[in-house]
């Protein structure tokens, strides 16, 4: 059986936080396992599907049959760490450990085994480009205004500020209104 190998480097997310992702996918069939990372809500998921394709465009620069390709191996190993410091109360400091991953997918032919989706094929990521130009688009049809021979009262505007504070005061509702001081 034939077998592709793809590799990311310095994925920087925690090994523990990318191998709940790489469980899921081992085993599956290459078509399954893409639908299951475009799914997936978790900021592991978008490298790791973007590691996936880019083993299927192995397998398919190799000739292997992509319906009969199945996830061998999806891994997520402990990469570099990077050591940081966080101040703290009285001089002190805290360490700060970023972990990166290093993620190994291999995918393998088998025979016997056809996933229901063709991988390579989907593109979920992207929001499909629209098609109607200015040209194509037909005129909006214009709602027809309303001629009514009633003239609406315009709003007057208070004077002062006294005189609108005055207004709104009269509005609002007595048991509501706080005031600091007593009147």
């Amino acid at each position: 059986m034939a077998e592709v190998r793809a590799k990311l480097n310095r994925l920087d997310v925690a090994p523990r936080k990318v191998r709940a992702i790489t469980h899921l996918i081992s085993g599956l069939p290459a078509g399954e396992a893409e639908v299951q990372l475009a799914f997936r809500r978790e900021r592991a998921a978008k490298p790791v599907l973007k590691l996936l394709r880019s083993a299927i465009a192995n397998a398919k620069v190799k000739g292997l049959n992509l319906e009969t390709l199945v996830v061998k191996q999806a891994s997520a190993d402990k990469g570099i760490r990077l050591k940081r410091y966080l101040p703290r109360a009285r001089g002190m400091a805290t360490p700060l450990h970023k972990d990166f991953s290093n993620v190994i997918i291999v995918l393998e032919e088998k025979e016997g085994v056809k996933s229901r989706f063709t991988p390579g094929k989907i593109a979920f990521a992207k929001k499909p480009a629209k098609a109607e130009s200015k040209e194509t688009k037909a005129p909006k049809a214009e709602k027809p205004k309303k001629e009514t021979g009633e003239i609406k009262p315009k709003k007057v505007k208070a004077e002062t500020k006294k005189e609108a504070k005055i207004d709104t005061e009269a509005k609002s509702n007595p048991k509501k209104m706080f005031r600091r001081k007593a009147v």
